[in-house]
């Protein structure tokens, strides 16, 4: 069975391209994008398959 980790990352609609790339090629998946604390804020939620030691 695949267990999975997460992780909550705030964009800033600036840099949203370069940040989401950056995680992206870490091999997260981006699985939603919410509005932020802010109008110039998202917060953006990335999940990957957990490593098995």
């Amino acid at each position: 069975m695949k267990k999975w980790e997460y992780v909550t990352v705030p964009l800033l609609v600036h840099a949203t391209k370069q940040i989401l790339d950056n995680w992206g090629a870490d091999g997260w998946e981006l699985v939603q994008v919410i509005p932020g604390p802010n109008p110039e804020q998202l917060v953006a939620y990335f999940k990957r398959e957990k490593q098995q030691p």
